[in-house]
This record gives C-alpha cells, sequence and structure tokens, in this order.
C-alpha cells in the first residue's frame, strides 16, 4: 500500500511539476510576439534551470543508490529542456545590456554544478556523501527558486497589477511543492522534501497576492467601464437636447 501510494504520490508530483516548468510558455509567447523581454526577470529561469541540473544529478545512480529517486529524473529532464530554452528566448529578444546579465549570472551558475557535479562523482566513494553534497547545495537552490517569486510580488503590490505574475504559474507552484512535500515525506528523504517546506506557504502567499489584486484590478476596471458608460449616456442626452433645441427654433 505504501508502495502504492508513493508511485501515486511521484507521479502527481511529476505531472504538476512539468505544468509548472511548462507555465511561462505563456509568458514567453508574449515574448516571442512582442520581440521584448518587458518588465519579466530572467533570475527564476537560471535558478530553475540550475535547480534542475541538480536535481537531475541527484536521482542518478551515480549519487543515489540505484534508481530509488528515478522519479527525480525524468521530471528535472524536462525541466532542464524547458528552462533552458527560455533562457535562451530571454536571451536572444532582450537588449544588449539585458544579454550581459544573463551571461553574468549563467556563468557561475554553469560553473557551480560542474563543481558540484566532479566532486560528488570523485572526492566520495558512498552514496551516503554524495547525497548530502547535492542534496544540500540543491536544497538552497530550491530554496532560492521557491523564494524567487517574492521579487513578482513586490511587484503586483507596487503596481497593484498581476500582469506579470499569472495564475497558471502560481496554481502549479503550490501543487508541485505540495506533492513534493507529500513524496519527500514518504521516502523520507529530508533533500526532497525540504524545499516544499518553503515553497508550499511561499505559493500559498502568492496565491493569496494574486487574488487580492486581481480582485482590486477587476473592481478597477468595472469604475472604468462604468465612467465609460456614464460618458456615452451623457453625450445621448446632449444630442438629444440639442435635436429638440434645433425643433424648437424650426
Amino acid at each position: 500500500m505504501s508502495e502504492t501510494l508513493r508511485l501515486a504520490v511521484a507521479v502527481l508530483g511529476n505531472a504538476a511539476s512539468v505544468s509548472l516548468y511548462a507555465a511561462p510558455m505563456v509568458t514567453f509567447k508574449r515574448v516571442i510576439r512582442k520581440k521584448s523581454t518587458e518588465e519579466f526577470s530572467c533570475i527564476p529561469y537560471i535558478i530553475g534551470l540550475l535547480n534542475c541540473l541538480l536535481f537531475t544529478w541527484y536521482g542518478l545512480p551515480i549519487v543515489s543508490y540505484k534508481w530509488e529517486n528515478f522519479p527525480l529524473v525524468t521530471v528535472n529532464g524536462v525541466g532542464i529542456a524547458l528552462e533552458l530554452s527560455y533562457v535562451l528566448i530571454y536571451f536572444w529578444y532582450s537588449s544588449p545590456k539585458g544579454k550581459v546579465k544573463v551571461a553574468m549570472i549563467m556563468t557561475p551558475v554553469l560553473l557551480v554544478f560542474c563543481i558540484v557535479a566532479a566532486v560528488s562523482a570523485f572526492s566520495f566513494h558512498d552514496t551516503a556523501h554524495r547525497k548530502l553534497l547535492v542534496g544540500s547545495i540543491g536544497l538552497g537552490v530550491s530554496v532560492a527558486l521557491y523564494g524567487s517569486p517574492l521579487v513578482a510580488m513586490k511587484k503586483v503590490i507596487e503596481t497593484k497589477s498581476v500582469e506579470f505574475m499569472p495564475l497558471p504559474l502560481s496554481l502549479c507552484a503550490f501543487s508541485a511543492s505540495a506533492c513534493w512535500l507529500v513524496y519527500g515525506i514518504l521516502v523520507r528523504d529530508v533533500f526532497v522534501a525540504g524545499p516544499s517546506v518553503v515553497g508550499t506557504p511561499l505559493s500559498i502567499l502568492q496565491l493569496v497576492v494574486y487574488f487580492k489584486y486581481r480582485k482590486a484590478r477587476v473592481v478597477e476596471e468595472q469604475k472604468i467601464g462604468d465612467l465609460e458608460k456614464g460618458s456615452i449616456e451623457l453625450e445621448k442626452v446632449v444630442k438629444v437636447e440639442k435635436i429638440v433645441t434645433n425643433c424648437e427654433q424650426c
């Protein structure tokens, strides 16, 4: 029963995580259409790429015992392909200054992964120490990944607009973090469950902020609509008064 439950949660976690990685497609369709990165930040996607690289490495038999963490390899393998494509699209459509920024962030990120992979593969000779090294660094990166939406939340609060914090991304973040928290508890792996301990409450906070300012935006749009409607009605009244005045003069 426990094995079946673990498999079911792993499947749900994979589906939620793939949805999370795929959610920015909406954002990047807009970037491609407008040929501009606008106010979007590249940092969450670069951190996401590093997170996927580390946990794919963590799930491989080189670090973990045989294929005990195979679900991590499948979902993060997909994540690597998607996150890398987002970074490349961002780089292509960003300004010259933005391209420099992407390069300056990507270089140390890839260097960190290469160093971690090399040290874990050649300096340690047992899975326990390899998991400790890769898992600890992966845990820190995951916390940063789940914390990166705080930048978007700050912008939402400042502008009172949810334009740059898409709802699908927030929903997928909550679903993925909740599933992996349960899976990590079931397999008793602190490095799998740990990031979600931070990610779950942060994703809930993100949803709260979204719906708060989404409601404010709807109310504002209704007010604008009422004003426009009032202006149209006023124009109609003025036109009728002019017609009546002209008739009286006749």
